[in-house]
């Protein structure tokens, strides 16, 4: 009976000597540490106002929603928040779920019919992985924004329904897609694109819309697009917007919509007041993007390989997955928090220290946090 428990300590021991061990690290209200390594970009999760909007909400509705959706889970604060965000987004309607993981599941499920083909980046989040995996589709996997192989691959299957997926920012190195390109090669075949721009909202595009706005394909008929709330918003959840009818599907067939608990009213009108700070705040953007060129600046001088960000991830080059822990458990001693990426988490197997830039952090606290990186790098 205690064979199986055997199994994983077994594999557990494989994953720590090959530097892959994971931990969970609790931290306490009003943690000191200079933080690189979450995604409140906007630093809009302790925003007085975001904050007074959900305590607002808390006592109004209680806890939790307590129900999914379609149940008793709806309430007046969700439906508020879909209107923001489709108006922000420029879409015809949006749908909230209680995370950007199971938006990515609903969205890549609800596009597939019959015969599909989905043609995914090999550089695309693990929802979205999974998201193909779980749809039983025929999935092309093409090496990273690579429009040609995109193209070549939805040829290689004329008459069939498909569609390109792809992020906007991606998560492991902050790059941008090709998003207009990759549109004019989809609808070239006849194709769909969806895009999560989790990375991408609150943080480029007009009114910080994201990279399908960026790229001039707002509320095209032909364009899904996901993002979490979790990042720029300062909240949780996820939402999938698109045209009312895609909509009106998830809402009938979405399974992680339909049989998942509501998100908790309060988190949601956070969320709100948060859309609000974030479409008005071309100043907080303008502070990332001049950080994120600082960051790169300082990072390439003390010759470390440093990715070209598009968005405020900044990701930088480690020897191997020893090393990438070791350095940023090193930075952590020093108080300042930063991502740790290593396999099978990277699709490149290469490893990865990730800096999340935040405007929420103070200047001379970022500007020490690089300094911290450069003096502990392996």
């Amino acid at each position: 009976m205690g064979d199986w428990l055997a199994a994983l300590d077994r594999r557990a021991d494989l994953r720590a000597k090959a530097g892959l061990t994971r931990r969970l690290r609790p931290r306490a209200a009003g943690d000191p540490v200079v933080d690189l390594a979450g995604n409140d970009y906007l630093g809009l999760a302790t925003h007085p106002e975001v904050t007074a909007a959900a305590a607002r909400a808390l006592s109004a509705y209680g806890l939790g929603a307590t129900g999914s959706r379609l149940v008793r889970g709806s309430t007046d604060a969700h439906h508020a928040l879909e209107d923001a965000l489709a108006d922000w987004l420029g879409t015809a309607g949006a749908l909230v779920f209680s995370s950007g993981y199971l938006a990515n599941l609903a969205a890549v499920r609800a596009v597939v019919q019959p015969r599909t083909l989905l043609v995914s980046d090999a550089h695309n989040h693990a929802s979205l992985i999974d998201g193909c995996r779980i749809s039983g589709a025929e999935t092309v996997v093409t090496p990273h924004a690579d429009v040609d192989a995109v193209a070549a691959a939805l040829a290689a299957h004329p008459g069939r329904p498909a569609v390109v997926v792809t992020e906007s920012v991606f998560s492991v190195d902050g790059d941008l897609a090709p998003l207009a390109e990759l549109h004019a090669t989809a609808r070239a075949h006849g194709a769909l694109l969806l895009v999560d721009d989790a990375h991408g909202l609150g943080v480029i595009g007009p009114e910080g819309a994201g990279g399908v706005a960026a790229a001039g394909l707002a509320g095209q008929p032909d364009v899904v697009l996901t993002a979490t709330l979790s990042k720029a918003l300062g909240g949780a959840g996820g939402v999938v917007a698109g045209p009312a009818p895609f909509v009106r599907h998830l809402i009938e067939t979405g399974r992680t919509f339909i049989f998942d608990t509501a998100p908790p009213p309060a988190v949601v009108a956070g969320v709100h007041a948060a859309v609000g700070l974030a479409r008005a705040g071309g100043g907080l953007r303008a502070e990332l993007a001049e950080r994120a060129a600082l960051a790169v600046r300082r990072l390439r001088a003390a010759r470390l390989t440093v990715s070209d960000p598009d968005g405020a991830v900044v990701s930088v080059t480690a020897p191997g997955p020893e090393a990438a822990t070791a350095w940023a458990a090193d930075c952590r001693d020093r108080g300042v928090a930063v991502g740790c990426f290593r396999p099978p988490s990277t699709p490149d197997s290469r490893s990865r220290l990730r800096l999340t830039i935040s405007a929420g952090v103070p200047r001379p606290d970022f500007e020490r946090a690089l300094d911290v990186i450069v003096e502990c790098a392996p």
